[in-house]
């Protein structure tokens, strides 16, 4: 098994040619709105476990690198109303690129005979709409596929080992087959593809980091798993 780490909401940047978009909206761009706050620090960390790992630090209030091109939400409220050709732009500088990187990563070592695991990293607001989200981690795959929710049930079992505090709950805050990055991938990727997203509560980040004990704990599980 080979690990593949992606990370869609790393960051909340703009490029200069489209920050007149975002003026008054700068306070978005620092929410859970504009990015997933600690996600970039644990990519950073995990990464040398992967033999594959690319991460998005524009903010998905420009264009939202986990969603199909077809999905209403793929420009956000600010830039849904730019002309064709910003958005074909935006498409053909950044999301593609993003995206079709790791499709060729995935491609490379199915080729090779090997089952490519993809970890997606993301975080979640601790409330929305004014429900509390109570767990500190999300294990979100597609409950049709057996690998993925036997690789689910081996990584909270292996994490309660390391942590068993941690609350883990499967497919929550958000559904696993939801659209995104990893669902598109399933549908590319029939077989040797098992497709994960990694979902932490950020009332456990601080200062766009999460503890460094939580980072070895998954650290170390998911160099168990993939061993």
């Amino acid at each position: 098994m080979k690990l593949i780490l992606s990370c869609e909401h790393g960051g909340n940047e703009i490029p200069a040619k489209y920050l007149p978009l975002f003026e008054g909206q700068e306070a978005s761009l620092q929410t859970h709105r504009g990015y997933d706050p600690g996600t970039l620090d644990l990519f950073e960390y995990l990464k040398s476990l992967a033999v594959f790992g690319k991460s998005n630090v524009l903010s998905r209030l420009l264009i939202e690198c986990n969603r199909s091109l077809h999905h209403p939400k793929l420009f956000s409220e600010i830039t849904k109303d730019c002309t064709q050709e910003t958005k074909d732009q935006l498409i053909e500088t950044y999301y593609l690129p993003y995206r079709n990187a790791l499709v060729e990563a995935i491609e490379k070592e199915i080729r090779s005979k090997n089952t490519v695991l993809h970890i997606s990293l993301h975080s979640f607001t601790p409330q929305l709409s004014g429900k509390i989200r109570n767990n500190d981690i999300g294990l979100l795959y597609d409950s049709k596929r057996k690998e993925e929710k036997q690789f689910c049930e081996k990584l909270k079992l292996q994490l309660k080992t390391e942590n068993k505090n941690l609350k883990i709950r499967n497919n929550y805050p958000y559904l696993g087959n939801a659209d995104g990055f990893t669902s598109f991938l399933r549908k590319k990727f029939k077989n040797n593809y098992i497709g994960i997203e990694l979902e932490i509560n950020q009332a456990l980040v601080t200062e766009n980091k999460f503890p460094k004990q939580l980072k070895l704990q998954l650290k170390n599980t998911l160099s168990l798993l993939i061993s």
